[in-house]
């Protein structure tokens, strides 16, 4: 078994899912990396008004996770992130390109220790966290998502959708957005990749994420329309809008200009159109289009920040994997690019 997860599904909302901050991409090549990322990973929490004791569990997961990247992994990196939901929780993302695991569920239990594992074996992790995943593959690498509360929580908010962000480096802030809402059985995801990089792309893109979120739900295409409008006086960008429909086992996808989407599913991948154009300066078409999305399918939106040379053929654990850590395998792999980057992936439930 290559993906573990004890993560729980949200209960149906209506409007924006909470908002997710990538707060730092530290990576992990050496052991002076390890105090630096608990050291930041403890002001976080502490910023956010954990308890001391909770700040202490957290900082021994992040110690844990680093050290073993440090020792066992190739191109180990870890995320920060901070999501603003009812009560702010902290979540731990540890990438990297190593040999991978044969049999996860192996470190779960303590005392495992072995090399192309994660050393230490998981079983402190999973006691402190209050929610984990791993996704492992052989010669790929392997992928370790934990999310804290202040205090320990027994509900996960969930793992229905799950975004990144990176922005080039040296640049402060990541040019590309994106933004997830749900309405009854519809789920909407938006992206978009503000034209070239830096605080002047991040303006357009956090502008389209605010006329997503705040207007009324509606047609793919008639989002990206709204956006389109919403991004003229601004560097403009790329948008693209997927809808998935629970319950007739369907996504609808608008885009314009250089964004990829695509269905995930055992029969492989398929790509999704997008038409030519830069919103916010020329678009001379608004359509939307209709692709198959059977339950546990997974669909999928990224920036060119990412090559669009990854494949999904032979690769279980990936399809079965939680959202976060689908999104995290594919930057790792594809986000290659010297640019900013953003993936964002769903999987779709039953209705």
């Amino acid at each position: 078994m290559g993906a573990v997860t004890r993560m729980t599904e949200p209960t149906r909302a209506t409007g924006c899912l909470p908002a997710v901050q990538d707060e730092a991409w530290l990576p992990v090549e050496d052991p002076a990396a390890v105090g630096a990322v608990r050291r930041r990973v403890s002001a976080l929490a502490q910023r956010l008004g954990f308890p001391p004791s909770r700040v202490a569990e957290i900082g021994i997961v992040a110690t844990e996770l680093a050290t073993n990247l440090c020792k066992h992994a190739v191109r180990g990196v870890v995320l920060l992130r901070s999501v603003q939901a009812d009560q702010p929780l902290v979540e731990l993302l540890a990438v990297d390109s190593g040999p991978g695991m044969i049999d996860p569920e192996t470190c779960l239990r303590d005392g495992q220790s072995t090399t192309g594992t994660l050393g230490i074996g998981l079983g402190a992790v999973t006691r402190l966290a209050d929610s984990f995943a791993v996704l492992s593959e052989v010669g790929l690498g392997t992928g370790f998502a934990t999310r804290f509360h202040a205090t320990r929580h027994p509900v996960d908010p969930g793992t229905t959708a799950a975004g990144l962000t990176r922005a080039l480096a040296h640049e402060p802030v990541c040019g590309d957005a994106y933004a997830v809402r749900q309405d009854g059985d519809q789920l909407t995801l938006m992206l978009c990749d503000g034209s070239g990089h830096g605080p002047m792309a991040a303006t357009a893109s956090q502008r389209a994420v605010a006329v997503f979120c705040e207007g009324d739900p509606c047609a793919p295409e008639v989002a990206v329309q709204r956006i389109h409008t919403a991004l003229v006086g601004t560097r403009g960008g790329a948008v693209s809008v997927a809808r998935i429909d629970q319950a007739a086992g369907t996504v609808r996808f608008a885009g314009i200009g250089n964004v990829v989407g695509s269905v995930l599913s055992e029969q492989g991948r398929r790509g999704m159109v997008s038409l030519p154009g830069i919103a916010g300066y020329q678009a001379r078409t608004f359509r939307g289009f209709d692709y198959e999305a059977p339950p546990g399918s997974l669909v999928v939106l990224h920036s060119d920040g990412l090559t669009d040379r990854w494949s999904v053929d032979g690769r279980e654990r990936l399809l079965a994997a939680p959202p976060l850590l689908v999104a995290g395998a594919l930057l790792r792999e594809a986000g290659v690019r010297r640019d900013d980057a953003c993936v964002l992936v769903a999987r779709v439930g039953q209705p």
